[in-house]
């Protein structure tokens, strides 16, 4: 069977069901929490209309208490799972098109959680629909299980383990292909205390895993002349911002770009920015420590600098920044190589603080260790072969990356596309990736995806 045809047939049906999944704005949202909607009402649609979906398909279909679901297809003692999430990340600003609408320009189809992460679920329920309507059979159960919380730490799949079927193997499609081998570890840390600043309020960034694209903040005194300043800095960077005087004092705003935390080269942190030139206009201590520390996303300022063997260099991003009444409170997220942990990161900001007599406790909000399989398994040499095969790749191998999946949380899981390692199709629009504005993807990119897992479920599926 060539599933590179097969899936071509299915085009229509897929962008259908990912229209009626994208139109749901699915954010955690705690207060609309109740009974089977752990994560809110939003997510709970989703969720329903992911096994309205599934159901219509005639597969079996599965509620986790609200906290998952899962499709299945066929029997076997084994079973291979595909993993997929169904909430986003907040929608944010500087959109082109309906974040919602799954708008469609020359082949692509553009809203949030096209890419990150509802596509790839329903390119795995396609993959599924493509193998029960061609008859393959297999020896192994197929499950697509669809989680509700993988942006806002997980804790659909934590539950889904204790209650629910785990898989003897499986694969996320939440990531890049080829086959990701390895995640780095996932630190995510705030730094609060007490400081005196020129600053009345300040407010910044939604979630610790998104580089904050836009900040402002309330200043008292602010000065004729430190408007020719700030002008200065905004041009010296090529960032984009703005003075406005008020009756309660002046706000500052900087422009910068949104991106995923562990790919915090991609973006420009508006915060850090804010930071640096109140800091430095005002002369206040605590605020320019704050930058010499925490502006270079690979933890120089605070000498936890690592680049390993095997998952390449630790990222460390300041996802939020809250000072009211001179309290602050500094959320950082880390990606760490399998070569460090996370005593050694905490001790490196501990050592810091006492250099510049910092006035900030460390509380752990999380730390999840690296993950690391052996990229010679069965399953791996499996899914390369798949990828090869279908995408006509022969060059890239499997790899590891920063970014955090459900793979973690499952014995024998891999990361496993939909993104490739180098473009398919050159475009003239602009097309956001994960937790950006204008996310997107391209749909023969993701028809070929789909081919991908209908090989790749067929092969672990025998």
């Amino acid at each position: 069977m060539n599933w590179n045809t097969e899936a071509k047939k299915y085009e229509a049906q897929f962008k259908k069901d990912l229209k009626e999944l994208v139109a749901i704005p699915s954010l955690r949202d705690e207060s609309t929490v109740k009974e089977n909607a752990p994560f809110g009402e939003q997510c709970r649609k989703a969720l329903d209309k992911m096994m309205e979906i599934g159901r219509e398909a005639g597969f079996t279909v599965k509620d986790i208490d609200g906290y998952a679901c899962t499709i299945e297809y066929g029997e076997g003692e084994e079973s291979v799972g595909i993993l997929a999430h169904l909430d986003i990340v907040p929608i944010g600003e500087d959109w082109t098109h309906d974040p919602l609408g799954c708008e469609e320009v020359d082949g692509i189809m553009y809203g949030r959680g096209t890419l990150d992460d509802k596509g790839p679920a329903v390119a795995g329920l396609t993959a599924m629909r493509m193998l029960k309507d061609n008859n393959v059979k297999l020896n192994k159960k197929i499950m697509l299980i669809c989680g509700c919380d993988e942006e806002s730490g997980m804790q659909c799949m934590d539950y889904y383990c204790k209650h629910a079927e785990v898989p003897t193997m499986s694969f996320t499609p939440d990531a890049e292909f080829p086959v990701i081998y390895g995640e780095k570890g996932l630190l995510q840390i705030a730094l609060i205390g007490h400081a005196e600043t020129p600053i009345l309020s300040m407010h910044c960034g939604e979630r610790p895993n998104v580089v904050i694209g836009k900040a402002s903040a309330l200043v008292k005194d602010f000065r004729e002349e430190y408007v020719d300043l700030f002008d200065f800095y905004l041009r010296s960077n090529n960032l984009q911002g703005s003075v406005e005087y008020t009756e309660a004092g002046c706000v500052l705003k900087i422009d910068g770009v949104f991106a995923h935390a562990s790919l915090p080269w991609r973006g420009t942190n508006a915060a850090l920015h804010l930071i640096n030139f109140i800091g430095t206009t005002y002369e206040n201590e605590f605020l320019t420590n704050t930058y010499r520390m925490l502006s270079d996303w690979r933890g120089s300022g605070v000498s936890i600098a690592k680049e390993g063997a095997y998952m390449g260099f630790l990222t460390a991003n300041v996802g939020i920044i809250d000072l009211e009444n001179d309290e602050f409170n500094i959320v950082i997220d880390m990606r760490y190589p399998n070569d460090t942990d996370s005593e050694t990161i905490i001790k490196g900001y501990q050592e810091t603080f006492k250099t510049y007599d910092y006035p900030a406790e460390i509380v752990v909000r999380s730390d999840s260790k690296p993950l690391f399989l052996d990229p010679n398994s069965e399953m791996i040499q499996k899914l390369m072969a798949v990828y090869r095969e279908y995408s006509g790749d022969t060059f890239t191998p499997a790899m590891t990356m920063g970014g955090g999946t459900y793979a973690r949380k499952l014995p024998n899981c891999v990361a496993f596309g939909p993104e490739y390692p180098i473009a398919r199709h050159q475009s003239e629009h602009v097309i956001g990736g994960p937790h950006q504005a204008d996310e997107g993807i391209v749909i023969d990119d993701m028809l070929c995806a789909v081919a991908i897992y209908a090989g790749a479920l067929e092969k672990l599926g025998q």
